[in-house]
């Protein structure tokens, strides 16, 4: 077909996200579901900086071999704008990965399966484009953080 778009990245910001440790909740024999606090973080990159406010959370569903995500913080821009963030994904890694990551080694993004879907809110002019367009989160784990290099959909 002619006049079909090819996707088009463009890249933002990354968000390192600060995480406390993890409450088990508990659900089913097939299912775990957690949650982990957010407590902080920074927001870098040429599209938006600022730093992650204290206060959200991630919940987390494994399935199998399957993480689903569902979390929500706020963002204080550097111009002191507040956006809210809800970001969604998946994550997945080999048992040999897991292993490495629970021993403190790092995880790269070519190592795991680790994408999310950030969608913001706010009501700041400056920072309204982030309302109106679809993004997609590269994500990987470091000691006491999740990192996610975010893109904008062009």
């Amino acid at each position: 077909m002619t006049g079909l778009l090819e996707p088009q990245l463009e890249y933002a910001f990354e968000l390192r996200v600060e995480v406390g440790p993890p409450t088990h909740i508990g659900r089913s024999a097939s299912e775990d579901l957690n949650f982990t606090p957010i407590t902080g973080g920074t927001v870098e990159g040429s599209l938006l900086s600022g730093r992650i406010l204290p206060g959200g959370g991630d919940y987390w569903v494994t399935r199998g071999d399957t993480t689903q995500l569902d979390a929500r913080y706020l963002i204080e821009a550097a111009d002191g704008a507040v956006i809210d963030i809800v970001n969604r994904g998946y994550f997945r890694a080999a048992d040999e990965v897991l292993r490495r990551a629970e021993a403190g080694e790092p995880m790269t993004e070519s190592d795991i399966y680790y994408r999310t879907a950030p969608v913001f809110q706010t009501d700041a002019p400056a920072h309204r484009w982030l309302t109106g367009n679809q993004f997609i989160g590269m994500a990987r784990g470091e000691p006491g953080f999740v990192c996610i290099r975010v893109y904008v959909l062009r």
